[in-house]
């Protein structure tokens, strides 16, 4: 984890989540909502292909519940980042908004789109910022941070 001194009145240091704490709440995350995936798909009949586009919309819908409703929330971080001590915050330290948090999931698309190297982008900035992170105005930080 980076750290830089953050010029505010209380003089703290911000401590960015690296690129392998990022990654491996992702990796948490995704388990977690592995279980209503295989919910749904077994739910919904996947032997047509109207099944297949509803359990996916469903599950689409679910994933980008998870993730804008937790970092919005009080916590500011999914259930994957909060066993990691990180958490998701504004330029300034704040909480995000749900419209944010929004934004931030469907950049993650884009950050994949382009073989992952929006996500990549988060080992190599000063602030540990991927793409997504940027195009929504949002940094990483250590819980303790801020």
């Amino acid at each position: 984890m980076n750290s830089y001194y953050h010029g505010s009145e209380e003089q703290q240091y911000v401590i960015y989540a690296g690129f392998w704490a990022r990654f491996f709440a992702y990796f948490i995350d995704g388990l977690i909502l592995a279980i209503p995936g295989f919910i749904i798909r077994f739910v919904v009949n996947d032997s047509l292909l109207e099944g297949n586009l509803l359990s996916a919309t469903i599950t689409f819908i679910v994933d980008w519940l998870y993730f804008a409703l937790q970092e919005s929330g009080s916590a500011q971080a999914t259930l994957g980042k909060r066993i990691l001590d990180i958490k998701v915050t504004d330029m300034d330290g704040g909480r995000i908004s749900f419209g944010r948090a929004t934004g931030r999931y469907f950049g993650k698309i884009i950050s994949a789109i382009i073989l992952m190297i929006g996500f990549i982008m988060a080992a190599f900035d000063d602030r540990k910022q991927a793409l997504h992170d940027k195009m929504a105005g949002t940094l990483v930080v250590s819980s303790s941070s801020f």
